[in-house]
């Protein structure tokens, strides 16, 4: 691989020149520069981005850990940053931690070792080892998606108990009263407020908040989908509120292996509004606001905030709203509009 020497050797001058010439740091005729270019040219030449790094003091590189790539929300959330920060002339170093907290905080180490600009992070959730090494982070950094108590970061996330209370109320509108809820892990702050709003909903409905009827899992289609077997063996539920579109796709499964016909005789509305949803069958009803919207408002945060550190932490909390598709219906077929 060639090197800055190589070029000056080619161009018959000094390396120093070439790099002024590289990294625009003096003037230089243009005679000079078309010789140090023609040299590039021929030697396939690449600079050396730890070297231009330590001479500007910026690598031009945002680090974003996310907790599950697996996950389809995930991965349009990343899109969505990674397509803002290249219109704006950074890269994206993305690290996945398969929900493992030891592995999220290792990922963490080597980030800050490579000198990134900013940190995107996207919390594995009950991590509080994590929200430690944060804390004393001095890397810009913007907490997305699940807030991490005791990190003074920027914030990007959705109205998490808003959503649920509003997929819940859909429920309630269309005449259901046995409303049954699988959420995520209860260690994490998104099950937590997801549980909350549909609680909230039911007791504003003057409706028991039955323990049977809420069950944990997590966010994947398969624990929605083993979840909803056991609520549909016996004494099924008129509707099911899934935590998110993942456990939607999977209850609708487990309904269609056991003939329990979706919306008909059970209705499924999710939360997120990945892209997935509206392809399964029937289209999951769901929760949400535009996921790439979202990346690309939380890599806006962060550049801002790499452009001016001290201004004041900025909180954006973005309100969901319902997306009708076909997985849900008024009980019995009739309309009963709750109030």
């Amino acid at each position: 691989m060639a090197t800055i020497k190589d070029v000056a050797a080619l161009a018959g001058i000094s390396y120093t020149t070439v790099s002024h010439v590289v990294n625009n740091t003096r003037p230089v005729s243009q005679e000079v520069r078309r010789k140090v270019e023609a040299a590039i040219k021929s030697l396939d030449y690449v600079p050396s981005a730890v070297a231009r790094s330590l001479k500007a003091k910026t690598t031009a590189t945002i680090g974003l850990l996310v907790p599950n790539s697996l996950n389809p929300y995930f991965a349009e959330l990343a899109r969505g940053i990674e397509d803002y920060c290249e219109r704006n002339g950074y890269c994206v170093i993305l690290c996945n931690s398969d929900d493992n907290p030891d592995k999220q905080r290792s990922y963490l180490r080597v980030l800050l070792e490579k000198r990134i600009d900013g940190l995107i992070v996207a919390s594995a959730g009950g991590d509080s080892g994590l929200a430690q090494g944060l804390a004393g982070v001095k890397t810009p950094m913007v907490i997305v998606d699940r807030g991490l108590e005791g990190v003074n970061a920027d914030l990007v996330r959705i109205d998490h108990e808003y959503g649920a209370y509003l997929a819940t109320r859909h429920l309630l509108e269309l005449g259901h009263r046995d409303i049954a809820t699988i959420g995520g892990p209860a260690s994490t702050s998104v099950a937590q407020m997801r549980q909350a709003g549909y609680c909230r909903a039911l007791q504003e409905a003057g409706i028991e908040v039955r323990e049977e009827r809420m069950l944990e899992s997590d966010f994947t289609s398969t624990g929605g989908y083993n979840a909803a077997a056991r609520l549909l063996e016996s004494h099924p539920p008129s509707a099911i509120f899934a935590g998110n579109d993942m456990i939607g796709i999977g209850v609708l499964r487990a309904a269609a292996e056991r003939n329990v016909r979706v919306p008909a005789e059970l209705s499924v509305i999710g939360f997120d509004d990945i892209q997935m949803s509206r392809y399964v069958y029937p289209a999951l009803t769901t929760v949400g606001q535009s996921i790439l919207q979202l990346g690309e408002m939380a890599a806006e945060v962060l550049l801002r905030r790499i452009a001016a550190p001290d201004s004041g932490t900025d909180q954006r909390i973005v309100t969901p709203s319902i997306v009708l598709r076909e997985s849900t219906a008024p009980l019995s077929g009739v309309f009963t509009e709750y109030r």
